[in-house]
């Protein structure tokens, strides 16, 4: 069975994710099978397996730092929030079903089998599996039945290293008040901390790390930089919700209250000469060349939302002046002229869409999950090939006359176009160079900018470069010596 080492954090959004990549990167360069494993993910990014399984986009991005295919046994539950106390249950990339907090609460010891069924088979198959907790383990109200922190370390036996942000301030209190909260049991596991997001004079705080050190008896194996990678990220806490960053080309996404799947536009931004901006108000919205409705887990209410809002207004006066604007999945179905719940998944009833494309969507009691490929045969995209992947509930009926955006290679036909106005199920959209250039040339002309402004790059390599740099700064700032060491001693009281 494969060496484990677990990385959990004091709080959400504390690096727990990209260490944790790291880790797996630089353990597949130094020639070992390498796998990252989360037993219960909560988020609304999530990808489809090759299987037609779902799970969650983190362990996607630490799967592809491993260099192999993301499998569901990588992240065997996934929760994704549909109101502020509930949560789709997806298990094995299955949907479980809708629950309360309480109701998960009350059943999810009833879902360890399945955690340790998933974990065994990845630890077979490898030589060392990264695992990775979720938010704090020092939650004393939730430490009782716990499956994804220190009640997992002690399943599966795997020492931790415990990670503190410092950007946050009172990285100290986190570490040694987190350790402090453990039981004896939960600190014998506790092999290191590590001080995440570091800027100045690592110097400096030396003599706070002998002090720590002191207080909580366990070494300091690493104090990592505030890294300037790019790579997906998926807490609802990311850092590319606040940036506002311009360039020759200014696109919009609308930061929808239930966002999903917001990774399909880091291709966008990596790309140079485009600015990507969130917004969340229609004087945030300006004048960009164009305006992107994401995908969301509640569209009915965000759709509401919008329209609440003012910004359902704002974006149909843009393009009524010429604006083009794209929808993707939940955000495409916005764009329809009416959506319906007809089974309830979200609550029942009807609304009026947008307007914009003519298409109609009811929602059904079966998720549509797979994998696709295509070519736009509609609107100034025509001719551009993508691959991307379906997840959603609604079943969208063009009406006569409407015109499909894409055909699949299956025979099947995707989207709709009307003019400026286009969406599509397929997350990955802008994923595909071929399909992410016809989008920014389209827009270079209609603003009479040189398309040669932009850069035409390979995203997967792209990624693979980020990869690296990513554990280059790990092997840089960790006791790399050291967690070899706790993996090759693990845990033997």
């Amino acid at each position: 069975m494969a060496k484990v080492i677990m990385v959990q954090g004091t709080m959400s959004n504390a690096g727990k994710s990209l260490l944790v990549a790291g880790l797996c990167r630089v353990f597949r360069q130094d020639g070992y099978r390498v796998a990252p494993f989360k037993s219960q993910n909560m988020a609304l990014n999530s990808f489809i397996t090759r299987e037609g399984l779902e799970m969650g986009r983190a362990q996607v991005v630490q799967a592809e730092a491993c260099g192999v295919e993301p499998s569901v046994l990588m992240n065997p539950i996934l929760l994704k929030p549909t109101t502020d106390v509930g949560s789709q249950v997806i298990v094995n990339g299955e949907v479980l079903g809708n629950m309360s907090a309480v109701e998960y609460f009350a059943m999810k010891r009833t879902l360890i089998p399945k955690i340790m069924e998933a974990y065994n088979t990845l630890s077979a198959r490898n030589d060392i599996i990264v695992i990775e907790g979720a938010g704090s383990p020092a939650e004393i109200n939730l430490k009782t039945d716990d499956i994804v922190n220190m009640g997992l370390a002690k399943m599966v036996r795997a020492p931790v290293l415990l990670v503190g942000d410092i950007d946050r301030g009172g990285v100290f209190a986190q570490l040694y008040g987190t350790v402090a909260l453990l039981d004896d049991e939960e600190q014998r596991l506790v092999k290191g901390t590590v001080i995440n997001k570091f800027r100045g004079d690592v110097e400096i705080l030396r003599p706070g790390l002998k002090m720590l050190e002191d207080l909580t008896h366990k070494p300091v194996v690493g104090v990592l930089p505030y890294l300037k990678v790019d790579i997906e990220d998926e807490d609802s806490l990311t850092e590319r919700f606040g940036r506002q960053s311009r360039a020759a080309l200014d696109i919009a996404v609308i930061r929808l209250p239930r966002i999903s799947n917001f990774t399909d536009f880091t291709a966008l931004e990596a790309t140079t000469g485009v600015g990507v901006r969130y917004v969340a108000s229609p004087r945030q919205l300006g004048n960009p060349d164009l305006v992107i409705l994401p995908g969301t887990k509640s569209t009915i209410a965000d759709l509401l939302w919008l329209r609440q809002c003012g910004l359902e207004a704002a974006i149909k006066k843009l393009s009524a002046a010429g604006t083009p604007v794209c929808g993707i999945c939940g955000g495409y179905q916005m764009l329809g002229r009416t959506i319906t719940d007809s089974c309830g998944a979200e609550g029942g009833g009807s609304v009026d869409g947008m307007g914009l494309l003519p298409m109609v969507t009811d929602f059904a009691a079966e998720k549509h999950r797979t994998r696709v490929r295509g070519t736009v045969i509609g609107g100034a995209l025509t001719g551009a090939e993508l691959e991307g992947y379906e997840i959603h509930m609604g079943e969208t009926t063009l009406l006569e006359g409407a015109q499909p955006l894409v055909k699949l290679d299956s025979g099947a036909f995707d989207g709709c176009v009307s003019g400026h106005v286009f969406g599509s199920y397929l997350h990955g959209f802008y994923d595909t160079e071929s399909c992410r250039r016809a989008v920014l040339t389209m827009l270079c002309r209609r603003k009479g900018m040189d398309e040669s402004e932009l850069t035409t790059f390979d995203y997967a390599a792209y990624k693979e470069q980020q990869y690296d740099l990513l554990a280059d700064a790990v092997r840089k700032n960790m006791d790399m010596a050291a967690i070899y060491r706790i993996l090759e001693e693990g845990i033997t009281e």
